[in-house]
């Protein structure tokens, strides 16, 4: 953790994850989409490579203790948009797409908020163009094939694999769902600390494709998590950054599946002043 960076107690973290559940008022063009299939896969990687990378007079890079070593954290995010609309504006205009995340967590120097820098996302839907060219968000077109069975008596996935085609991050996913509900992991003194730095970060940050700084921030509802574990991980964005080799990639911090969760997305991103 940055020194300048005071670590909050165990009830600030409860009380701020309280408040990161409370929904905002939506907009004209905010847009809600329940995602199906959520996986996060955590990776620990060393801060100075992560660095490179981040605008670092602008936010720092927080760091845990993993494995005896003082390490950073970055993640991908498969899923499932089911339903992705502009509940507002269009609300009879559906879309259905599968997307893939990547992001390094951070902390807003401005703010002392925990939060996250996006490297970029997979779209597996012409969808990308219009975010590209309206937004400059660094979307980029990727071909999907999504084989993921979930059990519900068992309350775990019998199956949970991705392949994915694209010349800015190709991946290749197959995931095992242990059943077993979220338990703290490595780094993290508490449950309570590592979901809202994990799976509840509220504002995202990026590079547009314009190369100027961008922003935007979502609302969802707690996961109803399990823990995963790898059976074969290949994500090519990281190691074209120098993040992971890819034997590194089949030993992820941890994995963090859910079958559906509803998310708000306020709509449109802006350029982070």
């Amino acid at each position: 953790m940055d020194d300048a960076m005071a670590e909050p107690t165990h009830n600030a973290y409860r009380d701020l994850l309280a408040q990161r559940l409370l929904p905002r008022k939506a907009r004209l063009l905010d847009a809600r989409t329940s995602l199906q299939h959520f996986a996060l896969i955590n990776y620990a990687v060393p801060a100075k490579a992560l660095a490179k990378h981040i605008p670092t007079d602008r936010f720092a890079i927080p760091e845990f203790m993993i494995g005896g070593k003082r390490m950073a954290m970055l993640s991908a995010v498969p899923f499932v948009d089911t339903d992705f609309r502009f509940h507002r504006l269009f609300p009879f205009a559906r879309f259905h797409f599968p997307q893939t995340n990547h992001r390094a967590y951070i902390i807003d120097k401005r703010t002392g908020q925990h939060g996250v820098w996006f490297f970029g996302t997979t779209l597996g839907s012409p969808v990308v163009q219009f975010a590209r060219t309206v937004w400059r968000i660094p979307w980029h077109y990727a071909r999907y094939r999504v084989d993921c069975t979930y059990n519900d008596s068992k309350h775990r996935y019998m199956a949970y694999r991705m392949q994915i085609d694209s010349s800015w991050c190709s991946a290749n996913i197959n995931i095992w769902d242990s059943g077993e509900a979220l338990a703290a992991q490595e780094g993290f003194t508490s449950l309570d600390e590592m979901r809202l730095i994990l799976t509840h970060p509220v504002d995202g940050f990026f590079y547009r494709l314009d190369h100027a700084p961008g922003r935007y921030s979502i609302w969802h509802q707690k996961m109803d998590l399990t823990l995963g574990q790898s059976n074969e991980l290949y994500f090519s964005l990281y190691e074209r950054l120098g993040l992971l080799a890819r034997h590194d990639m089949q030993h992820p911090h941890s994995i963090f599946m859910c079958p559906q969760v509803d998310f708000e997305i306020y709509l449109p991103p802006t350029k982070d002043a």
